[in-house]
């Protein structure tokens, strides 16, 4: 059966882009701008080994922040725990531990290269869909009305076959999907230094405008710029602008519903929709990506973090639950970036024995980390120890 196209023109969602002649244009360049600059000094002031494993946290954080979002509140405690197999009794529970590991399998897709795209091109953003609604479990599949009742199953990595409306947006048929998802990839495929920064703020909106799917677009929307600031300023993973747009969520939401209005006169650009709202959104969503690069970075400053790591191995060494010199092994590991297994009894001054009780209980904390029982040890930034050592980073687990 041929799904209905009602001929929208392009125009209808334009403009893509903030202009260059706007008159926030130079504002939104220097954001822009430091942005790219505080994201390449935090990449480059961090060991390659730290931030490996730190991507891993940061990766249940995006995943926390971004669900939270929508609703389903899952800590990154219960999050490590499901990519351990560990899953709650509560079917309720089990059931979002399911789907932040859905989540995660998808953002670990884009951090190893999966994509073979743009991330705004329809067949990618088609792939995350599908790679994040294929795992779900069937009751989170279900799209409901607004009375509560169930009306069709989920497919994933299907465009929608039906009308749907957001709030007052109602958006296009579906049969104009691909039409729009087109345009909006090739506009977005600009070169140079400030344009693809832009790009990932304006796409969100635009993406969202279109709502190719019945469920899971916000997920997508998400996941779609995260990984397009990823490829832009080579972020590595290592901070996530989830957690800005979950810590102002209402702005967030605020922005989005003003960027659906149309243009308002002539000082408003030249599109169908309002220049002057995808402007303060674009602001709005690079003020936000800021914020998170400087949260992280006053985070990861070393000094600070040698001394929360260091201060939280002693205390466990005073409760007997770590053995002695196990902050030694740590210093060394917050100093070089790895260890190899067979230096451990030089850096701890101890027989190979207590190195080897030194190790295996460090990695039994999760405090470190190997890839093999031969490899070099690195830190691990587990989700349990991130209070003592990264406060903040998300709300303690009650």
């Amino acid at each position: 059966m041929a799904i209905r196209d009602d001929g929208e023109t392009i125009g209808l969602f334009e403009p893509l882009m903030v202009s260059e002649g706007a008159s926030r244009r130079a504002e939104l360049n220097d954001l822009a701008l430091e942005l790219a600059e505080k994201s390449a000094s935090f990449r480059s002031s961090l060991p390659a080994s730290i931030a490996t494993s730190l991507s891993d946290l940061i990766r249940s954080m995006n995943c926390y922040y971004s669900n939270l979002i929508e609703g389903h509140n899952t800590h990154p405690v219960d999050i490590e725990r499901a990519l351990a197999g560990d899953y709650s009794t509560d079917p309720e529970k089990r059931d979002l531990q399911i789907e932040a590991k859905a989540h995660i399998a998808v953002q670990k897709w884009i951090d190893d290269g999966g994509m073979s795209d743009a991330p705004t091109s329809p067949d990618m953003i088609l792939a995350m869909h599908r790679r994040f609604c294929e795992n779900l479990p069937p009751e989170l599949l279900s799209v409901k009305n607004d009375d509560g009742t169930a009306v069709t199953q989920l497919e994933p990595g299907k465009f929608r076959e039906t009308d749907v409306a957001v709030g007052r947006h109602v958006a296009i048929s579906p049969g104009a999907i691909s039409r729009f998802l087109n345009r909006m990839n090739e506009a977005y495929s600009s070169k140079g230094r400030i344009e693809p920064i832009l790009a990932a703020a304006c796409a969100h909106h635009r993406f969202l405008w279109v709502h190719p799917f019945l469920d899971g677009n916000g997920r997508v929307a998400r996941l779609m710029s995260y990984a397009m600031l990823r490829d832009t300023l080579d972020t590595r993973g290592l901070w996530s602008i989830a957690r800005g747009l979950a810590r102002n969520e209402a702005d967030y939401k605020r922005h989005l519903a003003a960027c659906d209005y149309p243009r308002q006169g002539d000082r408003d650009g030249r599109g169908s929709l309002s220049e002057n709202s995808l402007a303060d959104f674009t602001a709005f969503f690079l003020n936000a990506c800021i914020d998170q690069v400087s949260f992280m970075e006053g985070l990861m400053r070393p000094e600070r973090l040698r001394e929360r790591i260091l201060l939280w191995a002693r205390e466990e060494m005073q409760l007997k639950e770590l053995p002695a010199k196990s902050d030694l092994l740590l210093r060394a590991l917050l100093y070089q970036g790895e260890v190899n297994r067979s230096e451990v009894q030089d850096v701890i001054g101890l027989s190979e024995r207590a190195a080897r009780r030194v190790t295996s209980s460090l990695i039994d904390s999760g405090a470190i980390k190997s890839e093999s029982p031969r490899a070099a040890l690195q830190l691990g930034f587990p989700a349990k120890l991130a209070s003592r050592w990264m406060p903040g980073l998300f709300p303690d687990r009650d």
